[in-house]
């Protein structure tokens, strides 16, 4: 069943999550239109789908991304939340029309320039997209979605289905060009994981915050995670005199889809709060919770 939370508008019409979404979209449009589609490169996830089927069946290739994706918001929304689904819909829905309304010329032809600079541009689209808050393709929503399902992890689910895809394009464009949609994808992952501060599937998120009681009660009660707590002082600023108070150091664990919607939830409470990350390689024991509830 969906939860009851309410959706953060302010996030989702926040001037950077408009920009980086904007943006996003439109480098991952001409990397499809200047580079992969013409060529028959693939990406792997719902692009790499998409530039399978768009020879097959005589449907726009904006139509297709954005139908194909749908299943995938759908999931988001009772999996991740409200406000993701939001961010992931309007996303899709900009993607699909830019497809259609805007034309990008084929830049080049050389097979080399296609798969690193066209798994640039939409590897730094996809990025961007995520630092807005939503999703431009599908298949990190369906891992999390399999994850419990299945027993594999998120890179596991990913790492299948991208196989998949990309055996596919080896029968349908040859081994070739398999290969280069291959280094396509290398290059838009890493470039993916760059953007986003280099993110790794679990991401350890650290929060200083003077309304520290306010923070974990946020953290607990209305997105049901698991904290471990430190025990700190603040106030140790150069050239100052500040005093110096004990505070509550609060550690979570988390996916990089969450960190978003988390940090704007945390400065709502304390606009003040101080952050850093850690790209962690393996989570074992404890509660690690995959749902987030939204506020």
């Amino acid at each position: 069943m969906a939860r009851k939370e309410k959706v953060n508008w302010a996030s989702i019409f926040s001037v950077s999550s408009i920009v980086y979404t904007v943006l996003g979209v439109f480098l991952a449009v001409v990397a499809l239109q200047g580079f992969m589609v013409p060529n028959k490169f693939l990406d792997g996830g719902v692009t790499g789908i998409v530039i399978l089927l768009v020879d097959l069946v005589d449907v726009p290739i904006g139509v297709l991304l954005f139908v194909i994706n749908l299943p995938f918001i759908f999931m988001g929304y009772y999996k991740i939340g409200k406000t993701f689904a939001i961010h992931a819909l309007i996303a899709v829905t900009l993607m699909g029309v830019l497809m259609h309304v805007v034309s990008v010329p084929v830049v080049t032809t050389d097979r080399v320039l296609i798969a690193v600079f066209g798994g640039f541009l939409i590897g730094l689209g996809i990025g961007l997209v995520i630092r807005g808050g939503g999703v431009i393709d599908g298949l990190e929503v369906v891992a999390e979605y399999t994850y419990k399902k299945s027993g594999f992890s998120t890179s596991e689910v990913i790492l299948l289905i991208n196989s998949l895809i990309l055996l596919a394009a080896a029968f349908e464009f040859g081994i070739e060009t398999a290969m280069y949609s291959i280094l396509t994808y290398f290059t838009a992952m890493k470039v993916t994981d760059y953007v986003v501060d280099g993110f790794e599937e679990y991401t350890t998120l650290s929060i200083v915050s003077h309304k520290d009681t306010e923070v974990r009660d946020l953290l607990i009660e209305k997105y049901s995670k698991a904290l471990t707590i430190y025990k700190g002082e603040r106030g140790y600023l150069p050239g100052t005199k500040a005093e110096v108070r004990d505070c509550d150091i609060i550690m979570l664990v988390v996916t990089r889809l969450e960190i978003h919607r988390l940090k704007t939830a945390i400065r709502q409470v304390d606009p003040n709060a101080f952050f850093f990350t850690q790209g962690i390689k393996e989570v074992r024991g404890g509660v690690v919770k995959r749902n987030l509830h939204e506020h």
